[in-house]
């Protein structure tokens, strides 16, 4: 049986499907698709792909790639990678929160201008978690593991989920972390009036997906003080990141870092092998579908 891969992989990966299934370079005639999230699953490709295609494993855990209709309508089944990347990319939405508000990489480029400066008790200084009201947009596994590490750090927390009015949140919350999925609801969720609605001192954390947030919207309001500052790891328009969003001194950027640890896109590429194997091997609904 055929699997179309649809971008590089690791090679543990590649050497595990290739165990079990000949690699396509191309979708016609494949049983399976191993996707990227950097790829569209649209009709057209599963059209491609053929009336034999029987699942998509996406090697992530959102699907906002895939048309899950055009799917479901075609009879093909859906895998993603849920649990595996929870902690580190709840780590890394903390690591955004504390490199803001404690100013490290305002330091780092400071550091590496070789501008002269020396220590004293008013330099740099910044602000700390502890005792902070954090808004989680999207209460699910990533955003709930979230909350618990910046409890540990003193802080406290506050949620959103689907339907949930976000006024109150918006409101009171010292910093604003998204971990809410993109579906057409959540496109621009935080456009203008939403930022409008934030503290002027409150920052905005987004390690979901980069159209959740109106990046023209968030430019202007960390440009006018609308709001304190912002930590990114995700894009409207990825890979391409602003001009404008990088000439700003109150945005801390990262490259789509949120599950990049080794152990965790091993972890990811196993759950991706083992629901081709369960769908296409055995017949069987994988543990993890959409």
């Amino acid at each position: 049986m055929r699997i179309y891969v649809t971008g590089e992989v690791p090679a543990a990966v590649r050497t595990a499907l290739a165990e079990d299934f000949e690699l396509a370079e191309s979708p016609e005639g494949a049983a399976g698709i191993l996707s990227l999230l950097t790829t569209a699953v649209d009709a057209a490709l599963l059209d491609r792909a053929g009336p034999q295609l029987a699942v998509v494993a996406n090697y992530a855990v959102g699907v906002n790639n895939i048309d899950l209709d055009a799917a479901r309508a075609r009879g093909v089944l859906v895998a993603n990678t849920p649990d595996v990347l929870t902690r580190p990319t709840a780590e890394l939405a903390v690591t955004l929160m504390l490199t803001l508000l404690r100013r490290v990489a305002e330091g780092d480029r400071l550091i590496r201008t070789r501008e002269p400066w020396r220590f004293s008790l008013e330099f740099m200084l910044g602000e700390s978690l502890d005792g902070k009201l954090v808004g989680i947009v999207g209460p699910g596994r990533i955003g709930r593991e979230t909350a618990r590490l910046v409890e540990a750090f003193g802080a406290r927390t506050m949620f959103a989920g689907r339907g949930d009015p976000l006024d109150e949140l918006l409101g009171a919350a010292d910093l604003v972390s998204l971990h809410c999925p993109l579906t057409d609801e959540t496109h621009h969720l935080i456009d203008a009036a939403a930022l409008a609605a934030m503290r002027p001192s409150a920052v905005l954390v987004n390690t979901a997906r980069g159209p959740i947030v109106d990046e023209r919207a968030l430019v202007e309001a960390l440009r006018r003080g609308t709001i304190a500052g912002a930590g990114l790891d995700v894009y409207e328009d990825e890979p391409r990141v602003s001009e404008e969003l990088v000439a700003l001194e109150n945005v801390v950027l990262s490259p789509h870092l949120g599950s990049a640890t080794r152990p965790t896109r091993e972890a990811m590429g196993a759950l991706v092998v083992e629901a081709l194997r369960a769908v296409l091997l055995r017949g069987e609904t994988p543990t993890n579908l959409v």
